[in-house]
């Protein structure tokens, strides 16, 4: 007889992947990649906020916040920038078309799982957790070599940790979910 429990790494992909993709949609969205402060000729306690999208502009003391700046330096013309611009949006997408795949091969509806259709949205999956891996590395990489004013201190944003965060529960989540390979292997 069939066991009639969906197996253990499928619920782990199915979890894991969609806290992913929330993960990385923020870090996609938001935009604090990067933050400048202590620019020269500013208020101390102006920060500015790069992200993929948008700059902004904050002041610690009052909480203003101002976004749509210029970009004089030419930070969004820079390659990682533009790069992360194009990868990010197409993992989302690869994200919710995996996601689509695992909910048909993963029994919700029907009594056995179709293990082929679940490790092919593993599979899926873990491509679009590298796809947002990639921008991501590269961005970290590149931080301090991406334009800003000289004396200027630069620190990760929380945009670029989330965006990290998601690759990486994507990965693990796709691996769960390459696991039901086995299983049609052993048929």
């Amino acid at each position: 007889l069939p066991s009639m429990r969906t197996p253990a790494a499928m619920i782990v992909g199915l979890v894991l992947c969609p806290c992913g993709l929330l993960l990385t949609l923020t870090g996609t969205l938001a935009p604090t990649w990067r933050k400048v402060s202590l620019v020269p000729d500013q208020p101390r306690d102006l920060v500015w906020e790069q992200g993929i999208w948008d700059i902004c502009s904050e002041r610690q003391s009052t909480h203003d916040r101002l976004c749509g700046q210029e970009d004089e330096l030419g930070y969004f013309e820079q390659v990682p920038v533009r790069v992360a611009q194009g990868l990010m949006p197409s993992s989302l997408v690869l994200t919710l078309l995996g996601l689509v795949v695992a909910a048909l091969g993963v029994r919700c509806w029907q009594e056995e799982p179709r293990h082929l259709l679940a490790g092919v949205a593993g599979l899926v999956l873990l491509l679009s957790g590298l796809m947002s891996l990639l921008p991501a590395s590269w961005y970290t990489h590149e931080l301090w070599a991406l334009p800003a004013l000289p004396g200027s201190t630069l620190a990760v944003g929380y945009s670029l940790v989330l965006s990290y965060l998601g690759s990486c529960l994507e990965i693990l989540g796709g691996l769960a979910l390459a696991l039901s390979f086995h299983h049609c292997c052993k048929e």
